[in-house]
């Protein structure tokens, strides 16, 4: 079964690059009922403004969030369809996985195939170390 969901390599490792950090995983939790400011977003973390652009760059190239300006400000809410390919490619990957250890359970149920008798140990009848050559 292969996993494929119409996102190429590059978006597949900006998504889960996005995703594989918590403070980003906040983030994107945060916008999803709401379009808060960058600024709103900063006073709810111990880091800098700048460290958390620098997250929202991260969400915005893996296209989790839309940043749009208002004013001075910008602002970002979640983007529902990449967050459903997220989500759809999630449950493929659970699929294949399951599907997987489902064979390997299988595998390791089967009885064990009979043990062969061990094999006689093989010996040089042509040359007799005590014989003289």
């Amino acid at each position: 079964m292969v996993v494929e969901l119409g996102l190429d390599d590059d978006a597949l490792d900006r998504l889960f690059r996005a995703l594989g950090d918590a403070t980003r995983r906040d983030i994107l939790r945060r916008t999803l009922t709401g379009e808060p400011s960058v600024s709103e977003l900063a006073t709810a973390y111990d880091m800098s403004f700048a460290a958390v652009q620098k997250h929202v760059a991260v969400l915005e190239a893996a296209e989790l969030i839309i940043k749009r300006a208002e004013g001075r400000e910008r602002r970002v809410r979640a983007d529902p369809v990449m967050i459903a390919h997220a989500r759809e490619l999630l449950a493929r990957y659970e699929l294949l996985w399951r599907s997987r250890i489902d064979r390997l359970d299988a595998l390791l149920a089967e009885p064990e195939p009979s043990a062969a008798p061990p094999a006689e140990p093989i010996t040089d009848t042509t040359h007799d170390p005590d014989e003289g050559e």
